[in-house]
């Protein structure tokens, strides 16, 4: 199976940007969304009951902002939206589809870049998600998504000047030092140690081009899962969003 998690910062302009093409061209099995910044119906499903995907959606109550979204080939057994905490699922940031061998989620942890408010919202919502995810803990599941956190020096293009920088804080690696000892790999660093391996870059002083990047979203297994993680990337030349899609396939 392949899953792919994809912060796409507005699943409408990543339309604009040849998004249906590419989700033929890729064989992908099980796709989360971030930040789809839209409804359903602005968006339309006729290209992707076209191309096979049943398809789930957990919006913001806010228009044009946040929401995940999980398009599978195979119809899960259930599909769950929100966690139960109203100031979280008003954001719309968790869906989960479960199947038969495992559970996949979508999540969109919140940035705190914008100010300390938020900041502070984000440290809030870490510490709930950790015991939001400790009801997995007998569970075979995948967390797919944009956490907005960089975990090592290895996963962030200049660690020093940013050490002080909303999304590499020491308290938010310590925070997923903790998550990972819940029982969960990330299927990235447990196949690959290359180091300039990004998966968000700053729209600004061409980045992108540069290289100069972050990796903050992640494919999170559990351990019960990890012997059959076969591959995971960086699909980086995929350009749609400032986030590029990151992949895992999984026996």
């Amino acid at each position: 199976m392949r899953i792919v998690t994809y912060n796409v910062n507005g699943l409408r302009s990543a339309i604009s940007k040849g998004f249906w093409k590419w989700l033929q061209e890729r064989q992908i099995d099980v796709l989360c969304l971030q930040e789809i910044k839209a409804l359903p119906d602005q968006i339309g499903t006729f290209e992707l009951e076209e191309l096979g995907y049943h398809h789930y959606w957990y919006p913001a109550q806010k228009k044009g902002y946040s929401g995940v979204a999980l398009f599978s080939k195979q119809k899960p057994n259930a599909v769950t939206y929100g966690c139960g905490i109203d100031a979280y699922d008003f954001e719309g940031r968790i869906i989960r589809a479960d199947f038969n061998e495992f559970s996949v989620m979508s999540v969109y942890h919140p940035s705190g870049s914008s100010g300390d408010e938020r900041q502070a919202f984000k440290m809030k919502w870490l510490d709930d998600f950790a015991s939001y995810i400790q009801t997995f803990k007998d569970s075979d599941i995948i967390i797919s998504g944009d956490f907005n956190i960089c975990h090592k020096p290895i996963d962030i293009h200049n660690p020093i000047s940013n050490a002080q920088s909303s999304g590499f804080l020491p308290e938010e690696r310590q925070w997923l030092d903790r998550f990972l000892a819940l029982g969960y790999t990330d299927a990235f660093r447990y196949v690959n140690a290359n180091p300039h391996r990004y998966s968000w870059w700053s729209y600004r002083a061409q980045a992108r081009q540069k290289n100069l990047g972050w990796r903050i979203d992640y494919h999170m297994v559990s351990n019960t899962l990890k012997h059959r993680i076969k591959s995971a990337d960086m699909w980086d030349q995929d350009v749609h969003s400032d986030h590029c899609p990151v992949v895992l396939d999984i026996l």
